[in-house]
Protein backbone atom coordinates (compact mmCIF):
# COMPACT_ATOMS: atom_id res chain seq x y z
CA UNK A 1 0.00 0.00 0.00
CA UNK A 2 2.95 2.29 0.60
CA UNK A 3 4.56 1.66 -2.80
CA UNK A 4 5.78 4.86 -4.42
CA UNK A 5 4.59 6.94 -1.45
CA UNK A 6 7.42 9.46 -2.01
CA UNK A 7 6.45 9.98 -5.63
CA UNK A 8 2.80 10.49 -4.69
CA UNK A 9 3.61 13.03 -1.98
CA UNK A 10 6.12 14.97 -4.06
CA UNK A 11 3.78 14.98 -7.06
CA UNK A 12 1.38 17.08 -4.99
CA UNK A 13 3.75 20.01 -5.40
CA UNK A 14 3.97 19.78 -9.19
CA UNK A 15 0.93 22.01 -9.92
CA UNK A 16 2.19 24.53 -7.38
CA UNK A 17 5.57 24.69 -9.07
CA UNK A 18 4.00 25.09 -12.50
CA UNK A 19 1.86 27.95 -11.24
CA UNK A 20 4.86 30.01 -10.12
CA UNK A 21 5.42 32.95 -12.46
CA UNK A 22 8.95 33.62 -11.27
CA UNK A 23 11.20 31.10 -9.61
CA UNK A 24 14.21 31.91 -7.43
CA UNK A 25 17.61 30.74 -8.50
CA UNK A 26 18.10 27.06 -7.78
CA UNK A 27 21.08 25.96 -5.73
CA UNK A 28 22.85 24.75 -8.86
CA UNK A 29 22.55 28.27 -10.32
CA UNK A 30 24.15 30.12 -7.41
CA UNK A 31 26.59 27.61 -5.98
CA UNK A 32 30.20 28.75 -6.23
CA UNK A 33 32.20 27.15 -8.98
CA UNK A 34 34.57 26.34 -6.13
CA UNK A 35 35.62 22.99 -7.50
CA UNK A 36 36.24 21.69 -10.96
CA UNK A 37 35.30 18.30 -12.31
CA UNK A 38 38.41 16.15 -12.70
CA UNK A 39 39.68 16.21 -16.27
CA UNK A 40 39.41 12.85 -18.07
CA UNK A 41 42.70 11.08 -18.61
CA UNK A 42 43.98 11.35 -22.19
CA UNK A 43 43.36 8.32 -24.34
CA UNK A 44 46.33 6.03 -24.73
CA UNK A 45 47.95 6.22 -28.20
CA UNK A 46 47.00 3.44 -30.55
CA UNK A 47 49.68 0.77 -30.87
CA UNK A 48 49.99 -1.24 -34.05
CA UNK A 49 50.25 -4.85 -33.04
CA UNK A 50 51.42 -7.77 -35.20
CA UNK A 51 48.76 -10.07 -36.54
CA UNK A 52 47.81 -12.65 -33.94
CA UNK A 53 48.72 -16.22 -34.83
CA UNK A 54 46.08 -18.76 -33.82
CA UNK A 55 47.62 -21.82 -32.23
CA UNK A 56 46.76 -24.20 -29.38
CA UNK A 57 47.05 -22.57 -25.91
CA UNK A 58 50.28 -23.36 -24.15
CA UNK A 59 51.98 -22.25 -20.95
CA UNK A 60 55.44 -20.80 -21.26
CA UNK A 61 56.18 -21.08 -17.51
CA UNK A 62 54.68 -22.05 -14.16
CA UNK A 63 53.92 -18.51 -12.86
CA UNK A 64 50.43 -17.70 -11.62
CA UNK A 65 48.13 -15.89 -14.06
CA UNK A 66 47.71 -12.14 -13.64
CA UNK A 67 44.61 -11.24 -11.62
CA UNK A 68 42.77 -7.93 -12.08
CA UNK A 69 41.51 -6.41 -8.81
CA UNK A 70 38.59 -3.93 -8.81
CA UNK A 71 37.17 -2.20 -5.72
CA UNK A 72 33.46 -2.57 -5.04
CA UNK A 73 31.24 0.48 -5.40
CA UNK A 74 30.87 2.62 -2.29
CA UNK A 75 27.46 2.52 -0.61
CA UNK A 76 24.92 5.10 -1.74
CA UNK A 77 24.41 8.12 0.56
CA UNK A 78 20.73 8.27 -0.46
CA UNK A 79 19.45 6.54 2.74
CA UNK A 80 21.17 9.10 5.00
CA UNK A 81 18.88 11.38 6.99
CA UNK A 82 18.53 13.17 10.31
CA UNK A 83 15.10 11.91 11.35
CA UNK A 84 14.34 8.20 11.93
CA UNK A 85 10.98 6.66 11.11
CA UNK A 86 9.74 6.78 14.70
CA UNK A 87 10.13 10.58 14.59
CA UNK A 88 8.72 11.29 11.13
CA UNK A 89 6.00 8.62 11.17
CA UNK A 90 7.01 7.71 7.63
CA UNK A 91 8.01 4.15 6.64
CA UNK A 92 11.60 3.17 5.94
CA UNK A 93 10.39 2.17 2.47
CA UNK A 94 9.54 5.80 1.70
CA UNK A 95 11.82 5.94 -1.36
CA UNK A 96 12.34 2.21 -1.89
CA UNK A 97 9.94 1.68 -4.80
CA UNK A 98 10.52 5.00 -6.52
CA UNK A 99 12.90 5.64 -9.42
CA UNK A 100 15.93 7.76 -8.52
CA UNK A 101 15.75 9.99 -11.61
CA UNK A 102 12.02 10.62 -11.07
CA UNK A 103 12.61 11.56 -7.45
CA UNK A 104 15.32 14.03 -8.41
CA UNK A 105 12.95 15.78 -10.83
CA UNK A 106 10.09 15.89 -8.33
CA UNK A 107 12.25 17.18 -5.48
CA UNK A 108 13.64 19.92 -7.71
CA UNK A 109 10.16 20.99 -8.87
CA UNK A 110 8.50 20.88 -5.43
CA UNK A 111 7.39 24.31 -4.21
CA UNK A 112 5.45 24.86 -0.99
CA UNK A 113 5.90 28.62 -0.79
CA UNK A 114 3.28 30.24 1.42
CA UNK A 115 1.82 26.95 2.68
CA UNK A 116 3.22 26.21 6.17
CA UNK A 117 1.72 22.71 6.36
CA UNK A 118 3.37 21.69 3.09
CA UNK A 119 6.62 23.39 4.13
CA UNK A 120 6.67 21.27 7.27
CA UNK A 121 5.94 18.10 5.29
CA UNK A 122 8.61 18.90 2.72
CA UNK A 123 11.22 19.47 5.43
CA UNK A 124 10.30 16.14 7.00
CA UNK A 125 10.68 14.35 3.66
CA UNK A 126 14.04 15.94 2.97
CA UNK A 127 15.44 14.98 6.36
CA UNK A 128 13.94 11.49 6.70
CA UNK A 129 16.04 8.35 7.00
CA UNK A 130 14.81 5.86 4.39
CA UNK A 131 15.87 2.90 2.31
CA UNK A 132 17.57 3.82 -0.99
CA UNK A 133 15.38 4.25 -4.09
CA UNK A 134 15.55 2.13 -7.22
CA UNK A 135 18.75 2.76 -9.13
CA UNK A 136 20.58 4.30 -6.18
CA UNK A 137 24.33 4.40 -6.66
CA UNK A 138 27.44 5.79 -4.98
CA UNK A 139 26.87 9.15 -6.70
CA UNK A 140 23.84 9.69 -4.44
CA UNK A 141 21.78 11.79 -6.85
CA UNK A 142 18.74 11.77 -4.54
CA UNK A 143 20.91 12.79 -1.57
CA UNK A 144 22.31 15.68 -3.62
CA UNK A 145 18.81 16.67 -4.74
CA UNK A 146 17.69 16.81 -1.09
CA UNK A 147 20.70 18.95 -0.17
CA UNK A 148 20.00 21.32 -3.08
CA UNK A 149 16.35 21.68 -2.11
CA UNK A 150 17.37 22.54 1.47
CA UNK A 151 19.76 25.15 0.06
CA UNK A 152 16.98 26.54 -2.15
CA UNK A 153 14.76 26.84 0.93
CA UNK A 154 17.55 28.54 2.86
CA UNK A 155 17.67 25.72 5.43
CA UNK A 156 21.45 25.76 5.78
CA UNK A 157 21.74 24.16 9.22
CA UNK A 158 19.99 20.90 8.32
CA UNK A 159 21.83 20.85 4.98
CA UNK A 160 25.13 21.14 6.83
CA UNK A 161 24.03 18.44 9.29
CA UNK A 162 23.34 16.08 6.38
CA UNK A 163 26.69 16.86 4.78
CA UNK A 164 28.39 16.06 8.07
CA UNK A 165 27.14 12.48 7.72
CA UNK A 166 29.22 11.83 4.57
CA UNK A 167 32.78 12.33 3.34
CA UNK A 168 32.78 15.98 2.20
CA UNK A 169 35.88 15.62 0.04
CA UNK A 170 33.94 14.34 -2.98
CA UNK A 171 33.83 17.36 -5.36
CA UNK A 172 30.01 17.59 -5.60
CA UNK A 173 29.61 17.37 -1.82
CA UNK A 174 32.50 19.70 -1.06
CA UNK A 175 31.09 22.34 -3.42
CA UNK A 176 27.94 22.49 -1.31
CA UNK A 177 29.74 22.27 2.04
CA UNK A 178 32.10 25.07 1.02
CA UNK A 179 29.23 27.42 0.13
CA UNK A 180 27.23 26.68 3.28
CA UNK A 181 30.38 27.40 5.29
CA UNK A 182 30.87 30.70 3.45
CA UNK A 183 27.32 31.85 4.15
CA UNK A 184 27.45 30.92 7.84
CA UNK A 185 30.91 32.39 8.49
CA UNK A 186 32.53 28.99 9.14
CA UNK A 187 34.74 28.85 6.06
CA UNK A 188 38.02 28.16 7.89
CA UNK A 189 37.27 24.45 8.31
CA UNK A 190 36.28 24.08 4.66
CA UNK A 191 39.41 25.95 3.57
CA UNK A 192 41.59 23.61 5.61
CA UNK A 193 40.09 20.63 3.78
CA UNK A 194 40.43 22.35 0.41
CA UNK A 195 44.13 23.09 0.89
CA UNK A 196 44.96 19.66 2.25
CA UNK A 197 42.94 17.53 -0.20
CA UNK A 198 44.15 17.76 -3.80
CA UNK A 199 41.27 15.60 -5.03
CA UNK A 200 38.84 18.44 -4.30
CA UNK A 201 40.45 20.31 -7.23
CA UNK A 202 39.68 23.90 -6.17
CA UNK A 203 39.38 26.72 -8.66
CA UNK A 204 42.01 29.42 -8.46
CA UNK A 205 39.80 32.12 -6.81
CA UNK A 206 38.73 29.61 -4.14
CA UNK A 207 42.33 28.52 -3.54
CA UNK A 208 43.53 32.14 -3.29
CA UNK A 209 40.73 32.97 -0.87
CA UNK A 210 41.57 30.00 1.35
CA UNK A 211 45.32 30.66 1.27
CA UNK A 212 44.66 34.20 2.49
CA UNK A 213 42.18 33.00 5.13
CA UNK A 214 44.82 30.55 6.34
CA UNK A 215 47.35 33.36 6.80
CA UNK A 216 49.59 32.47 3.86
CA UNK A 217 49.39 35.85 2.14
CA UNK A 218 52.60 35.41 0.07
CA UNK A 219 51.32 32.16 -1.43
CA UNK A 220 47.93 33.77 -2.14
CA UNK A 221 49.55 36.76 -3.87
CA UNK A 222 51.92 34.55 -5.85
CA UNK A 223 49.02 32.34 -6.99
CA UNK A 224 47.01 35.39 -8.07
CA UNK A 225 49.91 36.94 -10.02
CA UNK A 226 50.86 33.65 -11.66
CA UNK A 227 47.39 32.82 -12.92
CA UNK A 228 46.70 36.43 -13.91
CA UNK A 229 49.65 36.18 -16.32
CA UNK A 230 48.49 32.76 -17.54
CA UNK A 231 44.98 34.09 -18.19
CA UNK A 232 43.30 31.65 -15.81
CA UNK A 233 41.48 34.41 -13.92
CA UNK A 234 38.90 36.78 -15.40
CA UNK A 235 39.32 40.57 -15.04
CA UNK A 236 36.36 40.67 -12.63
CA UNK A 237 37.90 37.95 -10.46
CA UNK A 238 41.26 39.71 -10.55
CA UNK A 239 39.76 43.01 -9.38
CA UNK A 240 37.88 41.35 -6.52
CA UNK A 241 40.81 39.20 -5.40
CA UNK A 242 43.25 42.12 -5.58
CA UNK A 243 41.08 44.15 -3.22
CA UNK A 244 40.66 41.13 -0.98
CA UNK A 245 44.45 40.70 -0.65
CA UNK A 246 45.45 44.41 -0.54
CA UNK A 247 42.47 46.50 0.59
CA UNK A 248 44.71 49.44 1.55
CA UNK A 249 45.75 49.94 -2.07
CA UNK A 250 42.14 50.63 -3.09
CA UNK A 251 40.96 52.85 -0.22
CA UNK A 252 40.37 55.83 -2.52
CA UNK A 253 38.85 53.77 -5.32
CA UNK A 254 35.07 53.61 -5.88
CA UNK A 255 33.35 50.34 -4.96
CA UNK A 256 33.31 47.57 -7.52
CA UNK A 257 30.10 47.26 -9.54
CA UNK A 258 27.71 44.57 -8.37
CA UNK A 259 28.52 41.38 -10.26
CA UNK A 260 25.94 39.83 -12.57
CA UNK A 261 26.33 36.44 -10.88
CA UNK A 262 26.68 36.44 -7.10
CA UNK A 263 27.98 33.21 -5.62
CA UNK A 264 28.70 32.72 -1.90
CA UNK A 265 32.43 33.10 -2.61
CA UNK A 266 31.89 36.41 -4.42
CA UNK A 267 29.45 37.54 -1.71
CA UNK A 268 31.91 36.71 1.07
CA UNK A 269 34.85 38.52 -0.59
CA UNK A 270 32.76 41.64 -1.21
CA UNK A 271 31.85 41.60 2.47
CA UNK A 272 35.50 41.16 3.50
CA UNK A 273 36.43 44.12 1.26
CA UNK A 274 33.98 46.37 3.11
CA UNK A 275 31.63 46.40 0.12
CA UNK A 276 28.92 44.09 1.47
CA UNK A 277 26.17 43.25 -1.01
CA UNK A 278 22.52 43.51 0.10
CA UNK A 279 20.85 40.12 0.53
CA UNK A 280 17.44 41.39 -0.53
CA UNK A 281 16.74 39.95 -3.95
CA UNK A 282 19.30 37.17 -3.52
CA UNK A 283 18.32 33.52 -2.90
CA UNK A 284 17.04 32.69 0.58
CA UNK A 285 20.29 31.03 1.67
CA UNK A 286 22.12 34.37 1.54
CA UNK A 287 19.84 35.77 4.26
CA UNK A 288 21.71 33.64 6.81
CA UNK A 289 24.65 36.01 6.45
CA UNK A 290 22.46 38.71 8.02
CA UNK A 291 21.77 36.59 11.12
CA UNK A 292 25.35 36.98 12.30
CA UNK A 293 26.23 39.50 15.00
CA UNK A 294 28.26 41.49 12.46
CA UNK A 295 24.94 42.68 10.99
CA UNK A 296 22.82 45.37 12.59
CA UNK A 297 19.74 44.29 14.52
CA UNK A 298 17.35 45.58 11.86
CA UNK A 299 19.07 43.42 9.27
CA UNK A 300 18.92 40.44 11.61
CA UNK A 301 15.19 40.98 12.20
CA UNK A 302 14.41 41.20 8.49
CA UNK A 303 16.49 38.10 7.72
CA UNK A 304 14.90 36.11 10.55
CA UNK A 305 11.39 37.01 9.40
CA UNK A 306 12.22 36.11 5.81
CA UNK A 307 13.65 32.71 6.76
CA UNK A 308 11.00 31.86 9.36
CA UNK A 309 8.26 32.55 6.83
CA UNK A 310 9.52 29.74 4.61
CA UNK A 311 10.32 27.38 7.48
CA UNK A 312 14.11 27.67 7.04
CA UNK A 313 14.70 28.52 10.72
CA UNK A 314 12.77 27.47 13.79
CA UNK A 315 10.39 29.62 15.78
CA UNK A 316 12.96 29.59 18.61
CA UNK A 317 15.51 31.43 16.47
CA UNK A 318 12.91 33.96 15.33
CA UNK A 319 11.85 34.59 18.91
CA UNK A 320 15.47 34.98 19.99
CA UNK A 321 16.08 37.66 17.37
CA UNK A 322 12.89 39.51 18.34
CA UNK A 323 13.99 39.53 21.98
CA UNK A 324 17.66 40.39 21.39
CA UNK A 325 17.46 44.15 21.94
CA UNK A 326 15.16 47.03 22.74
CA UNK A 327 13.70 48.82 19.69
CA UNK A 328 15.06 52.34 19.40
CA UNK A 329 12.81 53.41 16.53
CA UNK A 330 9.25 52.89 15.33
CA UNK A 331 7.50 51.57 12.26
CA UNK A 332 7.72 48.32 10.34
CA UNK A 333 9.93 45.66 11.87
CA UNK A 334 10.54 47.80 14.99
CA UNK A 335 6.81 47.81 15.81
CA UNK A 336 6.62 44.05 15.33
CA UNK A 337 9.56 43.48 17.68
CA UNK A 338 8.02 45.84 20.24
CA UNK A 339 4.62 44.11 20.10
CA UNK A 340 6.17 40.67 20.57
CA UNK A 341 8.37 41.87 23.43
CA UNK A 342 5.43 43.39 25.32
CA UNK A 343 3.38 40.22 24.90
CA UNK A 344 6.34 38.05 25.91
CA UNK A 345 6.91 40.14 29.05
CA UNK A 346 3.30 39.54 30.09
CA UNK A 347 3.67 35.80 29.56
CA UNK A 348 6.90 35.67 31.57
CA UNK A 349 5.29 37.68 34.37
CA UNK A 350 2.40 35.17 34.47
CA UNK A 351 -0.01 38.09 34.16
CA UNK A 352 -3.01 36.73 32.19
CA UNK A 353 -4.83 40.07 32.09
CA UNK A 354 -1.82 41.84 30.60
CA UNK A 355 -1.23 38.94 28.19
CA UNK A 356 -4.81 39.15 26.94
CA UNK A 357 -4.37 42.90 26.55
CA UNK A 358 -1.18 42.58 24.53
CA UNK A 359 -2.15 39.57 22.40
CA UNK A 360 -4.23 41.32 19.67
CA UNK A 361 -1.39 43.71 18.79
CA UNK A 362 1.19 40.92 18.67
CA UNK A 363 -1.08 38.70 16.59
CA UNK A 364 -1.84 41.52 14.14
CA UNK A 365 1.90 42.20 13.82
CA UNK A 366 2.54 38.55 12.94
CA UNK A 367 -0.35 38.46 10.48
CA UNK A 368 1.09 41.45 8.64
CA UNK A 369 4.16 39.40 7.65
CA UNK A 370 2.51 35.94 7.56
CA UNK A 371 4.33 34.64 10.62
CA UNK A 372 1.27 33.37 12.48
CA UNK A 373 2.47 29.74 12.45
CA UNK A 374 5.90 30.34 14.08
CA UNK A 375 4.23 32.60 16.64
CA UNK A 376 1.57 29.97 17.38
CA UNK A 377 4.17 27.21 17.71
CA UNK A 378 6.08 29.20 20.28
CA UNK A 379 3.20 30.51 22.41
CA UNK A 380 0.29 28.05 21.97
CA UNK A 381 1.00 26.06 25.15
CA UNK A 382 1.53 29.22 27.21
CA UNK A 383 -1.93 30.45 26.18
CA UNK A 384 -3.76 27.27 27.19
CA UNK A 385 -5.23 28.86 30.32
CA UNK A 386 -6.27 32.19 28.79
CA UNK A 387 -9.89 32.88 27.92
CA UNK A 388 -11.59 35.54 25.90
CA UNK A 389 -14.66 36.38 23.87
CA UNK A 390 -15.33 37.90 20.47
CA UNK A 391 -12.29 38.69 18.35
CA UNK A 392 -9.93 37.81 21.20
CA UNK A 393 -11.58 34.40 21.54
CA UNK A 394 -11.12 33.77 17.82
CA UNK A 395 -7.41 34.57 18.09
CA UNK A 396 -6.99 32.24 21.08
CA UNK A 397 -8.82 29.45 19.29
CA UNK A 398 -6.66 29.87 16.20
CA UNK A 399 -3.49 29.77 18.27
CA UNK A 400 -4.51 26.60 20.13
CA UNK A 401 -5.75 24.84 17.01
CA UNK A 402 -2.46 25.32 15.20
CA UNK A 403 -2.24 22.06 13.20
CA UNK A 404 1.52 21.95 12.81
CA UNK A 405 3.69 20.16 15.36
CA UNK A 406 6.50 21.90 17.14
CA UNK A 407 9.84 22.06 15.38
CA UNK A 408 11.70 18.78 15.30
CA UNK A 409 14.99 20.43 14.42
CA UNK A 410 16.80 22.60 16.97
CA UNK A 411 18.96 25.17 15.22
CA UNK A 412 22.00 26.68 16.94
CA UNK A 413 21.89 30.32 17.76
CA UNK A 414 24.22 32.87 19.30
CA UNK A 415 22.16 35.77 20.55
CA UNK A 416 22.54 38.27 23.42
CA UNK A 417 21.08 37.06 26.72
CA UNK A 418 19.51 40.38 27.65
CA UNK A 419 17.86 43.09 25.56
CA UNK A 420 20.18 45.95 24.61
CA UNK A 421 19.57 49.27 22.96
CA UNK A 422 19.54 48.93 19.18
CA UNK A 423 22.34 50.71 17.40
Amino acid sequence: MLRGVAVVILSAWAPLAAAQETKPLSAIDWLSQSVQAPRPAPAAPAIKRPKKIVEPPVSADATAPRVTVTTLDAPSPDPIGLLPSDVTGLPRSLWANSDSATLVQLIGAADATGLPALQSLMMTLLLAEADPPLGAGPDGIVFLARIDKLLDLGALDPALALLDQVDPTAPDLFRRWFDVSLLTGAEDGACDVMLSTPSVAPTFPARIFCLARGGDWPAAALTLNTHRVLGDITPEEEALLSRFLDPELFEDEPPLPQPARISPLVFRMHEANGEALPTRGLPNAFAHADLRNTTGWKGQLEAAERLAKIGAISENVLHGVYMARTPAASGGVWNRAKAVQKFDAAILAADPDEAVKRLPAAWAAMQSVKLEVPFAKFYASALATLTGAGELGDVLAELRDNPLPGSIIVYPQALPDAPQEAR
